[in-house]
């Protein structure tokens, strides 16, 4: 096995714990996936700054709002900006209501970067999540082609 090949899958391992620690709803476990001066953008727009405030805010929402759900995460991208550092793109969701999240419909676009620290293990630094607006790219490729991604 290369280099690469391991780098590519101890930042994919990292994605895999966040979704196994939020799927038993465990805020420390979560947490630690990420720096202990990560950046945290969730898709209404709330952003939060550090280990500590992700662990607190995961705390409260796996207690209420997210209470009994799971994370579903598919990564579509990995590209290696430097030996330390990779950004990761993915689509995901989070499942509710008794629904497995392989047959989840992922409406959220997400962008993780995943850095190598001091003690060789790889953590998230920054995570932004975005939900897609369907119809508004549907229309957008419809007027403007041009705007659609290549992938589209």
């Amino acid at each position: 096995m290369n280099n690469e090949t391991e780098a590519v899958d101890a930042v994919e391992a990292v994605i895999r714990q966040t979704v196994a620690a939020w799927n038993a709803g465990d805020a420390d476990a979560y947490g630690a996936c990420f720096t202990a001066d990560a950046t945290y953008v969730t898709w209404v727009g709330t952003r939060y700054q550090g280990r500590d405030e992700i662990v607190r805010s995961h705390a409260a929402l796996f207690r209420s709002f997210l209470r009994g759900t799971n994370l579903a995460d598919e990564i579509v991208a990995v590209r290696f900006i430097g030996p330390d550092a990779a950004i990761v793109s993915s689509n995901g969701d989070v499942v509710k209501g008794g629904k497995r999240p392989e047959d989840a419909k992922l409406m959220k676009a997400q962008t993780y970067t995943i850095v190598r620290e001091a003690d060789g293990a790889w953590r998230i630094a920054s995570f932004h999540n975005t939900k897609r607006k369907a119809l508004m790219e549907r229309i957008s490729f419809k007027f403007a082609p041009e705007t659609a991604p290549a992938a589209a």
